[in-house]
């Protein structure tokens, strides 16, 4: 796949997920690291501790043994990033930002639990030893999202981890540690971290003053918050505003489990939170594809289908998938076993804009549970340099111009030029679907407008594509069609069709006009890892008259494929 250009960017570290880039938030995060990178910092922390826990969570959702066995073994693999027995424990020189607020968030404690045995047992080490070492602040330690879910953590396995050392110091030096840390989340929930991370961080708060007991006029005020946020950031349709189906998940798992520590303490449920619930679980389906996992959009991996379930499950909410979002901006077309799932929306305004891709009217496509067309997905790991090669067009099923992004993609990683014009249709006439959106992201540059067609056929079996560009002649693209690692394709017709094979032995035959075909390597990273994949090219230049490509991807039997030449085998992608 080659890499995408933006010539006004240059490399540069990443936000972290969540960060604001305002300077308002800015000024306010060099104060605080200011005040806290004191020597008496930590006097500030002290006060009332709790001789117990008054509420008892239990572990809300389900670990991964495999993990939890590798974690004990000092295998540390975290935002995409492994560590092996790091040193010093707790800031291992090696680590990237992302690896030590992971590591730092003890979320990995549930990996444990499900792993049982050895591993279970190591979590009071671990938990002691981050006590012993970690009593000063640090930036990204005691981060407001990473430091609640820290405590979160804590607060789930507490019973677990004092009950199995019977060590009554630990426990002593659990519950001062807690409420001191929440202590300073109390200063800095509201604020430091943006978007889903803030959310995140009011749910810690909620929970950790729940658990030590504080009076009922503490949690409306995190309430009250979070309230504010909803408002900010989930939009009429239930989608979350950065678009990204990944963080629609947690920000629906967040305000399960704020739901859950309401009733569990007797009070009542927000309206704003639960009306929240019920919008956002018809969205999740709307992202499912039909192996049960999500979307590539916007920085969004494929996440656990069984998790995905439970999360539905718990939302209480039966809602089916709407086949339009206008608000987040996302079309489904699904027709008998085919499902598209269409980009057609702006981009994610700024403060929910620092992982957003530049992936406008691209599409993913799947029959039955194989993906077929896909995007790349995100980068997860310490390369900024992989982030940005994700999160750029040339990593999307989507026509691209001369390698270059349809949205600019900065160097601080939020999104500058972005289309000032985009416009979307659609129409259904007894069960066929099409849709045709338009944007003028290359207009500035090269003085062109990007319209894509799309047509489904009742059955499923028929997709057919158009893809115009309009204006200024000379412009070299290429329409991409990312291929999932499971497909098989190889060229056909002298050329002029590729033949893609499904692991269940179905083919599907691609034919265009209007542009050269190629097969080209990609890399598919949406399940988490690398993996090496192909992509269908369709090439030309932007004539006097534009450029206008047509192409149709249908379902045959294996007796129709009589072209393949003998001993033209598919190359696999595994």
């Amino acid at each position: 796949m080659a890499a995408p250009t933006d010539k006004a960017a240059k490399p540069s570290r990443r936000y972290h997920p969540g960060e604001s880039p305002g300077l308002l938030t800015r000024l306010r995060r060099d104060a605080l690291q200011a005040l806290a990178s004191g020597r008496f910092y930590h006097h500030t922390l002290i006060g009332r501790v709790p001789a117990e826990l008054k509420l008892r969570i239990g572990q809300r959702w389900p670990g991964d043994a495999n993990r939890g066995e590798a974690v004990a073994a000092g295998e540390i693999e975290l935002a995409g990033e492994l560590v092996r027995h790091p040193s010093p424990r707790w800031f291992p020189p090696s680590a990237g930002p992302e690896w030590l607020a992971a590591w730092h968030g003890f979320g990995w404690i549930a990996d444990l639990a499900t792993a049982g045995g050895a591993a279970r047992e190591a979590t009071g080490d671990l938990v002691r030893s981050w006590l012993l070492e970690n009593v000063a602040w640090h930036a990204v330690a005691w981060r407001a999202d990473v430091l609640a879910t820290r405590v979160f953590a804590w607060i789930e396995h507490f019973d677990e981890i004092v009950r199995r050392d019977h060590d009554q110091a630990l426990r002593r030096a659990m519950l001062t540690s807690i409420a001191a840390q929440l202590r300073h989340l109390g200063r800095t929930a509201s604020w430091e971290v943006a978007g889903a991370a803030r959310l995140r961080a009011l749910k810690g708060l909620i929970a950790g003053r729940a658990a030590i007991g504080e009076p009922e006029n503490r949690l409306a005020q995190v309430l009250k918050t979070i309230e504010r946020e909803i408002k900010l950031q989930i939009l009429p349709d239930g989608g979350h505003a950065s678009r990204n189906p990944s963080l629609q998940l947690q920000v629906l798992q967040d305000l399960i489990d704020t739901r859950a520590i309401l009733r569990a303490v007797r009070l009542e449920t927000p309206a704003a939170v639960q009306l929240a619930i019920d919008r956002m679980a018809p969205m999740l389906r709307f992202f499912r594809h039909g192996d049960r996992r999500l979307a590539l959009f916007n920085d969004s991996l494929e996440e656990d289908g069984v998790l995905i379930d439970l999360v539905l499950t718990r939302s209480e909410t039966k809602g089916r998938p709407p086949s339009q979002a206008a608000d987040t901006g996302f079309d489904r077309l699904q027709a008998a076993r085919s499902l598209l799932i269409v980009d057609t929306g702006r981009p994610a305004p700024r403060g929910f804009d620092e992982t957003a891709h530049a992936g406008m009217l691209s599409f993913e496509m799947s029959h039955e549970r194989e993906r077929v067309i896909v995007n790349c997905g995100a980068y997860r790991g310490p390369k900024s340099s992989w982030s940005r090669v994700a999160r750029a067009s040339a990593a999307h099923s989507v026509l691209v111009v001369a390698d270059t992004n349809s949205v600019e993609i900065r160097a601080n990683g939020a999104l500058g030029r972005a289309p000032a014009s985009i416009t979307r249709e659609r129409a259904e006439h007894e069960g066929q679907q099409w849709i045709s959106a338009t944007h003028d992201g290359y207009r500035q540059r090269f003085g062109l407008t990007y319209s894509r067609q799309l047509f489904l056929t009742a059955d499923g079996e028929d997709l057919r594509g158009e893809e115009r560009l309009t204006g200024r002649p000379g412009a070299n693209f290429a329409v991409r069609f990312h291929l999932h690692p499971s497909v098989q394709a190889s060229l056909a017709d002298d050329g002029g069709a590729a033949i893609l094979r499904l692991p269940s032995g179905m083919f599907w035959r691609l034919r265009a006009a209007g542009a050269e075909m190629s097969l080209g390597e990609s890399v598919y990273l949406g399940s988490g890892e690398a993996r090496k994949t192909q992509q269908v090219v369709l090439s030309g230049t932007v004539g006097a008259e534009g450029a206008a490509v047509r192409w149709a991807l249908r379902h045959e039997p294996y007796e129709a494929r009589a072209d393949r030449p003998a001993g033209d085998q598919p190359e696999r992608n595994d």
